[in-house]
């Protein structure tokens, strides 16, 4: 993964303001990367360009060997459905269906049929020791379970990147452990993983840390 002279700005009364400025980063395949700074730095909103959840920036980003500065919105949404899963402070996890239905909703973009669905979640839910709550409802969970299911749900596809924005910022330290630990676990098989954490306990589970101020890069 490459960026090279990103930058992203919106008009701001007279001028324009700049989010993010002359971003140069590269991280290598199965890297674990920690991104930090103060609020309004730019954080979130580089993951999002990295994501391919926002196409409105200038520069250049490589991803699996893809331009994607040259993809249409199409081609982008197919690349990211293929490649990148995300974890995000709030679980996003959907209140009517149950653990095992939302485990399969990421799966839903993809070509596949409905019993390598049904097998791909039955999976899912061993590896996270979640068998047992399968037929819950998100509300019938622990924050630390629901903040789980919602690591599962990003990994299911087996991404080959995982982006995390405050993945423990609304858990207890223990279930925060927790998370970490699955995070190390994820990446030590091969996972690139990007993190967006105001925890330095956090981002020294990483392999480097990327501090921003004011949409810089520091060096």
């Amino acid at each position: 993964m490459r960026l090279e002279q990103l930058e992203k700005s919106h008009d701001h009364g007279a001028g324009r303001f700049h989010v993010l400025r002359r971003i140069d980063l590269s991280i290598a395949p199965g890297e674990f990367v920690s991104v930090m700074g103060p609020s309004g730095a730019g954080k979130s909103t580089l993951l999002h360009v990295l994501g391919l959840q926002d196409a409105d920036w200038q520069g250049r980003y490589h991803l699996a060997g893809v331009a994607v500065h040259d993809l249409d919105a199409k081609s982008r949404a197919r690349l990211r459905n293929e490649l990148v899963g995300f974890v995000f402070q709030s679980h996003h996890l959907l209140d009517d269906l149950t653990v095992a239905e939302n485990l399969e909703v990421p799966l839903g973009y993809r070509d596949l049929p409905r019993s390598e669905r049904q097998a791909r979640v039955a999976e899912t839910l061993d590896r996270f020791a979640l068998a047992a709550r399968g037929a819950l409802l998100p509300r019938q969970l622990s924050g630390g379970q629901q903040q789980l299911v919602g690591v599962a749900r990003a990994v299911i596809g087996e991404p080959r990147l995982l982006l995390a924005d405050e993945p423990t910022g609304n858990l207890h330290s223990e279930q925060a452990r927790e998370v970490m630990a699955l995070f190390k676990q994820l990446n030590a098989q091969g996972m690139t993983i990007v993190q967006v954490t105001h925890s330095e306990e956090n981002a020294r589970q990483g392999d480097r840390i990327v501090r921003l101020r004011d949409g810089w890069i520091e060096d």
